[in-house]
């Protein structure tokens, strides 16, 4: 197997010089080298050849005895020379200063179809930035990690992709809960792939450090490599790169909640740079339309990264890699409108995003109104985001209230509620939808089109991937295969695979794994 190496960024930018592996501060560089550690029987479990094609690499080739060496982190890819970043962050809201790749090792940058890929190993042990970890996963961690990355890749979500999946051999000890009870679990590990693993935190760990240097080469390198459209000079130059970012940061913020994404720990080292979503720790997908619902019990007390939350935090985000940015540009107006730019942009996606997947094209002036008043009366009694919003397409024009609100039924985890002030409030907003969508020109049958492209029938509920993890840990990956081929098509009816079309399980609403999640993994 040969791949292309191509390793733009520790070609470019400072290494840094102390070359052991020990954890330690890490002043004036970019990274650290440093080798993966040898799983002592790695098995792969799981390739996608959707990716692997991606990357020039045969179906053969991943059947091969090199394609598990290498992204298993047995053997290093001829001509490579594996580091780990280094940056910085803020985590729930307090700055936790130098933090960098504790368990994640870039193999290498190779370039395929030309285009640039990083691959970098998640769980294949410690780095100089692994603080008091060891720089290992376990296979639950990685099954979520694996299977998340391309579920949202196929529902249209910027994201890092993931190649392979990997059984170490070795057992990695883990307080799943942080509540004094340890257990040994299979260690995993995950082959990540992206164009680039930059993050906000990278601006900030020099920012803080006051190495302008070096903040402003690893600024000029990112501008050049991922957003060569901007051709401004001087503090424009990274202007633009800042709005840049920010647009894209929206439009992955949109997206995550069209589809009811909540990804846990927004924190600033996990924001990355292309406005890709990144580190898939202990995420979840909104079953019942709660705004105020957080998968992460580190987060379960003050619930910051709650999905009502996720546009505020973002815009936080991007506040503090403005002020890491500020060195190189000195003027704070043109940054603070930005920002502001932001909530503006975001406020109007929103809307737009929120009308296609209620199937309205034509302008109306209270669309927000009708919006918002929907998810109020969605929030009444448990209903389920993905099976509501997949079924209103069913929906005809001339339908009653009553109809309407039949043909989404299944959507209520307790309808046994849907009665008295609930479905007289159900019904006061079905009747406004139904007058709304009769100024719509478009057929039934059309806008139903329209809307099963947005709304997904199968998202990686928290139930699904957890099933196949019970499954995995005995050792029966054929759950993982099915969910992998599932999330291929989320928009796809696929009547072979209806079992999955359902709401989650009355067994999994307290089910550790299914609603309940820690950054243990």
């Amino acid at each position: 197997m040969h791949l292309q190496i191509e390793n733009n960024f520790s070609n470019s930018l400072p290494a840094d010089t102390i070359e052991t592996n020990e954890t330690r501060q890490v002043f004036n560089a970019c990274f650290s080298y440093v080798n993966p550690r040898i799983p002592s029987n790695p098995k792969l479990i799981h390739a996608s050849k959707e990716v692997a094609k991606l990357l020039d690499i045969s179906n053969e080739e991943v059947a091969s005895e090199a394609f598990l060496n290498f992204f298993s982190g047995k053997e290093l890819i001829p001509n490579s020379r594996p580091y780990s970043m280094n940056y910085a962050g803020h985590q729930f809201g307090n700055w936790a200063g130098q933090l960098g790749d504790g368990r994640a090792i870039i193999l290498a940058e190779i370039k395929a179809k030309n285009a640039i890929y990083a691959l970098q190993l998640k769980g294949a042990g410690s780095t100089p930035y692994s603080r008091r970890g060891d720089g290992l996963a376990v296979l639950r961690s990685s099954i979520r990690e694996h299977l998340c990355s391309e579920a949202m890749f196929h529902l249209g979500v910027p994201t890092t992709r993931s190649l392979s999946l990997v059984v170490t051999g070795d057992p990695v000890l883990r307080d799943m809960l942080y509540d004094g009870n340890p257990e040994h679990e299979k260690g995993a590990v995950v082959c990540r792939v992206a164009p680039s693993f930059i993050r906000f935190g990278n601006f900030e760990l020099f920012a803080a450090h006051n190495d302008i240097k070096t903040l402003q080469q690893l600024t000029d390198f990112t501008i050049d490599n991922y957003y060569p459209e901007i051709t401004s000079t001087g503090a424009t130059k990274y202007l633009d790169f800042f709005k840049a970012v920010a647009d894209k940061t929206c439009e992955m913020i949109v997206h995550w909640q069209r589809v009811g994404f909540v990804h846990g720990v927004m924190n600033t080292d996990n924001m990355s740079i292309l406005g890709l979503t990144i580190d898939y720790g202990p995420y979840g997908w909104l079953e019942d339309y709660n705004f105020n619902w957080t998968p992460n019990t580190t987060d379960s007390e003050h619930r910051r990264y709650r999905f009502e939350n996720q546009p505020s935090i973002a815009q936080w985000n991007l506040y503090h890699l403005a002020n890491a940015l500020y060195p190189l540009i000195k003027e704070a107006k043109p940054l603070e409108k930005i920002l502001a730019d932001f909530k503006k942009s975001y406020d109007f996606k929103y809307v737009q995003m929120m009308k296609s997947k209620l199937g309205l094209q034509v302008e109306h002036k209270d669309d927000e109104k009708l919006i918002s008043s929907l998810e109020k009366v969605m929030q009444l009694s448990e209903t389920d985001m993905t099976l509501f919003f997949r079924e209103l397409g069913r929906v005809k024009k001339d339908a009653t209230a009553g109809n309407a609100l039949a043909t989404i039924n299944e959507a209520f985890y307790k309808p046994e509620e849907i009665k008295k002030d609930i479905i007289k409030s159900w019904g006061r907003w079905f009747e406004k939808y139904l007058t709304r969508l009769n100024t719509e020109l478009i057929s039934d049958a059309d806008r139903k089109a329209a809307m099963d492209l947005v709304n997904p029938k199968y998202v990686l509920r928290n139930y699904m991937a957890q099933q196949a993890i019970d499954a995995a840990n005995g050792e029966d990956y054929s759950i993982l295969n099915e969910l992998h081929e599932l999330l291929k098509n989320p928009y796809s009816e696929q009547p072979e695979y209806s079992k999955w079309y359902a709401k989650r399980p009355d067994w999994a609403r307290d089910k550790i794994g299914c609603s309940k999640l820690s950054c243990s993994s």
